[in-house]
């Protein structure tokens, strides 16, 4: 699982229409799997790739006391280009893609 982080972070949602949240390590980490399956990455490849990407937007939200929803989607991306282009590419494209 993620790593988890003492700090509360508040997540304001698209167009700032929806109440904020508090930041979900599980949430991002389980759509970052996803979309690593999605383009056929094994369960393990898929599983620690959400890891490490998860655990470098976490460490980027250290000093951060609100974000939004649209903040944590570019950098969770940016990093995920690294481990795997295709799936940062259908990361980034979720919503469009339907």
């Amino acid at each position: 699982m993620p790593t988890t982080h003492s700090k509360a972070i508040d997540i304001v949602k698209r167009s700032g229409k929806r109440p904020t949240e508090p930041f979900n390590a599980d949430k991002l980490h389980a759509s970052i799997q996803a979309s690593c399956l999605s383009v056929r990455s094994p369960d393990g490849e898929a599983h620690g790739i959400a890891l490490a990407v998860t655990d470098a937007v976490i460490v980027w939200l250290e000093t951060k006391p609100e974000v939004t929803s649209h903040d944590i989607r570019r950098i969770a991306s940016h990093h995920l280009k690294k481990f795997h282009p295709e799936a940062a590419y259908l990361y980034e494209q979720h919503k469009h893609i339907i």
